[in-house]
């Protein structure tokens, strides 16, 4: 056990023992700069809190650790279904950390990476740096990561880019020549761009049969169902409006399908919708989508979490789930 205090660590980063006991408990009330200042210091001192140490002596604490943006969101709370019915019946209790800005995201990583509150941690979309992977590893945190990946980690991704393409070819096949995109912009700088890489192939399938994506095609705003109807109705307004949109959410797609059905456009005759997820919902609603295994993405994650709890020498594994569009009735 290191002998180096929790007052070391205050001298080294000139700052109070209150002050390095709120970045480890909760780093959402220190400043940026000050809390960077701390972790430096833990990290060059190899302090271990007291209490977390003796936790480690005792091998657990019984609990898996989620961090997570977009909390609320259909398609993460899936996957956070996918993740607790894995952990039901095991011994481990589910923690969920919500993370809303690239601040509080640092800091849980940081916090929970010395702390080690929690026995495993499972990181949903959210990249991170070098550094704060180093804090991980060093602090022997076991990580798995779902849709951001890092070599030095267990993840489960998908292919964005395929997944556009998948898109762009379906329509494509059913004869449509006027494929319009409504996606999302002023996305978080804490959070992967899922939108961004989901129109870059669908605008790369588009070019490769001879049909580029027309700029006035594609809407970008802000995530959301109004949003979704707003960009949806100025697309339709067009002198030559499109006959098929591609949205990289089911929840958008609902939107967009909102709005057809407002102004008395029959779909798919007159516009074929195509969304991204395959939710529940979407079944319900009779979407096309591309479909994207969230549960199974979640019940991997902890597969994999518990395998490397279990036996520590066993080697990262990076799994690629695949992705299929599922046909219905809306394109």
């Amino acid at each position: 056990m290191s002998d180096v205090t929790v007052y070391d660590v205050a001298k080294k980063a000139k700052v109070s023992i209150a002050t390095v006991s709120r970045v480890l408990n909760s780093p959402d009330k220190v400043t940026e700069v000050t809390c960077n200042r701390v972790l430096a210091a833990i990290d060059s001192l190899g302090f271990v809190p007291k209490a977390e140490a003796a936790a480690r002596a005792r091998k657990s604490n019984r609990r898996i650790g989620v961090l997570s943006p977009y909390f609320t969101q259909p398609s993460f709370v899936e996957r956070m279904q996918g993740i607790a019915n894995s952990l039901a019946n095991s011994p481990f209790e589910l923690i969920i950390y919500n993370v809303d800005s690239s601040a509080r995201r640092d800091a849980d990583l940081s916090s929970l990476a010395v702390t080690r509150r929690v026995d495993g941690l499972i990181v949903m979309a959210l990249p991170f740096d070098s550094i704060l992977a180093r804090r991980l590893i060093t602090h022997k945190l076991e990580t798995v990561l779902i849709e951001a990946g890092r070599p030095e980690f267990s993840s489960i991704e998908i292919d964005d880019e395929a997944g556009g393409r998948l898109a762009a070819e379906y329509l494509l096949k059913k004869g449509h020549r006027r494929c319009a995109f409504i996606g999302d912009t002023d996305l978080p700088d804490y959070a992967i761009h899922t939108s961004d890489w989901r129109l870059a192939g669908y605008r790369e399938a588009l070019r490769k049969a001879g049909l580029p994506l027309r700029d006035e095609y594609v809407a970008l705003g802000p995530h959301g169902l109004d949003s979704a109807r707003q960009m949806t109705n100025r697309l339709l307004e067009l002198p030559e409006p499109p006959t098929a949109i591609f949205s990289p959410s089911d929840l958008q797609a609902m939107g967009i399908l909102k709005t057809a059905r407002e102004r008395g456009i029959i779909v798919p005759d007159q516009l074929a919708v195509i969304g991204f997820d395959d939710l529940e919902m979407a079944d319900y609603i009779g979407l096309t989508t591309v479909r994207q295994p969230l549960q199974e993405s979640g019940r991997v994650a902890v597969e994999l979490l518990l395998a490397r709890l279990a036996d520590r020498s066993r080697p990262v594994q990076h799994v690629r789930l695949p992705l299929a569009v599922i046909e219905r009735h809306t394109a």
